[in-house]
């Protein structure tokens, strides 16, 4: 298949902006492997994936990609330090059960770290609880409670202060809502925030 960024999601978009051409890439959570294959296709990556969903293993395996099934809540410990040019945490940091043990092993093992994720704190979400004292479904959080793999809530904000207190670095930032991107207010804002992370 031949892609365009034309085509490309818009979260994917700024993920392939961040890295380097021809730099090796561990995707935690990897999915189908949609995001690997575009790296691989558009950036010539050397890519690794680690999915815990036999069937999204199978359909990156029919991609020709190099991906394991694993739950990374166990760990990298088969990774040395920096062995990767980049480690990937796409929509994935929320769904572990320990993210801080998940995002240091990712520091750990890569150079640097990509991590994105729903921001709980958008306007909606806020209007949602306070007007319906309901738990919030949105574009960004289309889950009903019952079926949600979401199992930690964290906001943009809260994310900015746990890199600061974990002396993480952060080299680049994007919010985005509607697939364009928020400059003011994006813990308010912000659907999605990502985040480029090194730890020197």
């Amino acid at each position: 298949m031949n892609y365009t960024l034309t085509y490309v999601r818009f979260d994917y978009k700024i993920i392939l902006d961040w890295i380097s051409p021809g730099s090796s890439v561990l995707d935690l959570g990897c999915g189908d492997g949609t995001l690997l294959k575009l790296l691989a296709t558009l950036k010539n990556v050397r890519g690794q994936g680690i999915e815990i969903d036999e069937n999204a293993v199978r359909k990156c395996v029919a991609k020709g990609l190099n991906v394991f099934q694993q739950d990374i809540d166990t760990g990298l410990s088969e990774y040395a330090d920096k062995s990767f040019s980049y480690v990937i945490l796409n929509q994935s940091l929320q769904e572990v059960k320990n993210p801080d043990f998940v995002l240091q092993e990712s520091i750990r093992v890569g150079k640097k770290v990509i991590v994105s994720f729903p921001n709980f704190a958008h306007y909606l979400a806020r209007f949602s609880i306070f007007f319906r004292g309901k738990v919030p479904v949105t574009p960004a959080l289309p889950y009903e409670w019952y079926n949600t793999p979401n199992l930690h809530f964290l906001s943009i904000t809260d994310f900015q202060e746990y890199c600061k207190k974990r002396q993480i670095i952060i080299e680049n930032h994007a919010f985005v809502t509607n697939n364009k991107k928020v400059k003011f207010f994006p813990n308010l804002r912000a659907e999605y925030g990502f985040f480029l992370l090194n730890k020197r």
